[in-house]
């Protein structure tokens, strides 16, 4: 885990009680949103760990929705997500899982999103101080902080797609800190998840998309209100 300031180590601006079970829950559920695109119509939300034993207690289930309702970590109408969400016509279901998840953080959570046509899952932990790790998107094992702007592109497995995306970037200016490469299958599906120093220009999301051979792009950037 890669710490930025004295910020990544006490712990983000945030509604209580906990830094773990509240503000990094917010922060996984953020993620599940920005990949979505969009408030989901169902979200099905598996908890393990820690987090499916006190996720009542501290507040671990309103953290998450509030997550996908897209507020920042210190957001008053957190304690009033699940109320805000019902209005919203977003429909929630919390499984408290009895088992943990394999050799991965306790405090674990797995989002699954109906958003349109489209669905998506998202398995994140949250690893004190309001830091997460999000380890797996849809079938792809992968890990990532979003301490960064991160893009994620799910493109096909062909020669010189890497190079094509980095060239995109570099005609904005765009500095890659991070990048891992995960593939589904030899020459099927790819996500490529790229950590930037900073946004630049959002119009590289356009451009990416013109791309042959790239299915979705997906911005992940939580820095902007949420201060770690």
């Amino acid at each position: 885990m890669r710490f930025k300031d004295v910020f990544s180590i006490i712990g983000p601006s945030m509604i209580g009680p906990s830094s773990s079970h509240t503000a990094g829950a917010v922060r996984i559920g953020r993620v599940a949103r920005k990949l979505a695109g969009a408030l989901p119509e169902i979200a099905e939300i598996y908890l393990y760990g820690s987090f499916a034993e006190t996720y009542h207690g501290h507040g671990t289930n309103l953290a998450l929705v509030a997550g996908l309702l897209d507020f920042h970590t210190d957001d008053d109408r957190i304690k009033d997500s699940l109320t805000l969400a019902r209005q919203s016509d977003m429909r929630v279901t919390f499984h408290p899982m009895q088992q943990s998840l394999p050799h991965v953080h306790p405090n674990t959570a797995k989002l699954v999103l109906q958003a349109g046509d489209k669905k998506y899952e998202v398995v994140g932990c949250s690893i004190g101080g309001g830091n997460i790790e999000i380890i797996k998107i849809n079938q792809y094992n992968i890990k990532f902080s979003a301490n960064y702007p991160t893009l994620l592109i799910f493109h096909n497995d062909r020669p010189g797609m890497i190079a094509m995306i980095t060239h995109v970037l570099q005609q904005y200016h765009m500095n890659i800190s991070h990048m891992k490469v995960e593939r589904a299958s030899r020459h099927g599906d790819v996500l490529t998840v790229i950590e930037l120093d900073e946004w630049r220009n959002k119009e590289v999301l356009k451009h990416l998309l013109l791309v042959p051979d790239i299915n979705e792009v997906h911005a992940i950037d939580l820095m902007e209100g949420d201060q770690q």
